[in-house]
This record gives structure tokens, sequence and C-alpha cells, in this order.
């Protein structure tokens, strides 16, 4: 996509909890503000879960999660960043989560929605499972870009709130296996560590997290002579 293309144009990208975009696609989410994109977030969960810190609570926990992913947007250039406050861990695919997202959409209107591949359970490469509350975000994002937010009889209540059906033009998978679309993060990819290090709460060693994310984002620009990257399946959506 060319950097004329993202002028004016809107990019959501849905995670499970606070960090997970962040991981997953903050170089290119960066890249398209730095563009003239207008670029958001939407959190599912209240990411009140992720801790050993024996003195920590859950309410304590979403509070310093929350705070934490509001800077990282800074960073990024987000114009906001939109949370669920489900339960973490708790996170289901239903009716209810889907009608939330929806909301968003049309309230945002993006051309492009960025979440995880919903297909995508585990890896025996890295020994890796992916999280239940990523593939109920992620089913529940493809759901709402196609066809949720599309029809008009689909939450009508929605018109009473003010809100338009919209059409999502293409729906974005961060991809941990397939290498279908990549996106040079090489001018941002600084970014997207300042972004990961603020998420003090969820890192022992974050020079490890940096070290690891180093040597992916290389390796996937590799094939395309990028010196960072990110890898995505890109569906154009009817």
């Amino acid at each position: 996509m060319k950097k004329s293309d993202m002028k004016k144009k809107v990019v959501l990208a849905v995670g499970a909890h606070p960090d997970d975009m962040d991981f997953g696609a903050s170089g290119t989410i960066a890249k398209f503000a730095e563009e003239g994109a207008d670029t958001y977030y939407l959190i599912c969960t209240d990411g009140s879960r992720g801790s050993s810190d024996p003195n920590m609570t859950h309410k304590k926990l979403a509070v310093i999660r929350k705070k934490e992913q509001e800077n990282a947007g800074k960073i990024l250039g987000l114009k906001n960043v939109f949370f669920l406050n489900h339960t973490d861990t708790q996170l289901v695919s239903d009716l209810a989560l889907k009608e939330d997202i929806v909301r968003i959409i049309r309230t945002v209107k993006p051309n492009i929605v960025i979440t995880m591949d919903p297909t995508f359970f585990y890896s025996t490469e890295f020994g890796f499972v992916n999280h239940t509350d990523h593939r109920a975000a992620a089913l529940s994002t493809m759901d709402a870009c196609f066809p949720l937010a599309r029809d008009r009889l689909t939450f009508l209540n929605h018109e009473k709130e003010g809100l338009k059906p919209h059409r999502v033009e293409e729906l974005w998978l961060v991809s941990f296996g397939k290498v279908e679309h990549l996106v040079d993060i090489s001018k941002t990819f600084k970014k997207k560590i300042k972004a990961l290090e603020l998420h003090k709460s969820q890192f022992e060693d974050f020079k490890k997290i940096e070290k690891m994310m180093t040597r992916r984002a290389k390796m996937l620009g590799k094939t395309k002579k990028y010196k960072f990257a990110e890898s995505f399946v890109r569906i154009k959506l009817p």
C-alpha cells in the first residue's frame, strides 16, 4: 500500500488484551499514522489476570494495564484507545462481544481492521498455545467486519444511537505462521519497541523481549530486503 493511499484512511486494530496489538501490528499502525491515517485500538478485556506479583489485585492490574496501553498509544500516534473491559481469560465469541465490536466499527468507520488470526491455535515450532481470549477476540472481529457491521438489520438498535451500517474494506490478520503480506516497518520499529516497553507490568526482562521481537522482524524482512517487517494475511472484503 503506497504512502499516499493512507491519507484520510481509518484503521482499527482489535486485540484481546493491552499489548496484544503492540506485539503484532504496532509497527504497521505507527507507519499508517505517520502516513496520514486515523488509527485506533480496541481492547476487549481488562487485562486483569496477567501478573505473578503476589501483591497484585485484579482491580489494580486492570488500572495499570489500561494506563500502559494509553501511553503506548501516544507513542504510536493513535487517535484513541477503546476498552470493552470484559474479564481477562473469560472472553467468549458470542453475540454480545460481536455487537460491542460492531458498535466501535460503526463509530469510527474503519477502512482497514487489524486483528489476530482466529485459525491460529498453536505452534509446535515455538512451543506456543494461542490464548483463548486472542481466539475469541479475533473470531468476533472477523464476524463483526463481515457481515454484521455491514448489514443494516443487524443490531438495528444502533440506528437509535446515530450509528449507520459500515462496510470494512479490508481485514488484516496478524500472522505468525503464514507469510502472505509483509509491511516494511524499518522506519517505525523503534516506536514499536518503545510502545512495548511501556507495558512494564508484563515484563520481568524486557531486553529478552526486545531481542525476540528484533530477531523476528529481521527474519520477516529478509524476503523483501526490508530491515524490519510485520506479517499479515490480507483479506479484501466484498
